[in-house]
């Protein structure tokens, strides 16, 4: 059994947070690239690894991992000494824990709704109250910074600087400054500014290959 890690990897999408997540601790890891474009995703091979054909997914050893959320807190457990997880008697284990699921439960779930432009179901049925409710929330944790648990920067921040960095780039994630004072300075850092020049050149050689494939 290899107990390398396998990144299965699609250049600006949600995988690309967890390879951010994978330089921040410094690991060894193998990337396996699928060409959205040319539908690679949804070769038999990699839906028997995730029916959902989604990136990212993970296979360590004979773990497969998938949905970002398990997989961040996978790997951020998987190495403790990297300082990226709290323990489990740790007082910050439980808000670790809440910022995560809040970001699966109710962060994207409202954007989609905003995205498809849905009417939000009653409070008392949504799963995440309100869009506003959400971003209020949010920006009223980034309010005490410098990073979501205050002074000690975790794994959980990876997930939450690319999400909302993706989200007002897209126009779904009102530009707050606490949003952007937080996803400002995560950028400076040299995991994620590595990962995001080379998304650029990935980017451009798969759009390459699928001009070659006849894709528009």
């Amino acid at each position: 059994m290899s107990d390398q890690i396998e990144l299965f990897y699609a250049p600006q999408t949600r995988a690309t947070g967890v390879r951010v997540l994978l330089e921040e601790l410094g690991v060894p890891y193998k990337l396996s690239f699928l060409n959205l474009k040319l539908g690679e995703n949804r070769r038999l091979d990699y839906l028997a690894l995730n029916p959902a054909g989604k990136v990212p997914a993970l296979r360590h050893g004979e773990a497969i991992v998938t949905e970002q959320v398990a997989i961040y807190l996978y790997l951020a457990d998987l190495f403790p000494g990297k300082g990226l997880a709290p323990a489990l008697t740790d007082p910050l284990r439980g808000p670790y824990l809440r910022w995560f699921v809040y970001m699966a439960a109710c962060f994207e779930p409202a954007l989609i709704d905003r995205a498809m432009k849905r009417d939000e179901a009653p409070q008392v049925m949504s799963a995440y109250g309100s869009y506003d409710t959400v971003m209020e929330t949010m920006r009223a944790q980034l309010a005490t910074g410098p990073y979501v648990l205050g002074e000690r920067i975790t794994a959980v921040d990876v997930l939450w600087a690319t999400g909302l960095r993706a989200g007002m780039a897209y126009g779904l994630v009102p530009e707050f400054e606490e949003f952007k004072v937080f996803t400002d300075n995560y950028f400076q850092r040299p995991a994620p500014q590595t990962v995001l020049q080379d998304d650029q050149r990935l980017v451009a050689d798969q759009q390459e290959a699928a001009e070659k494939a006849g894709v528009a």
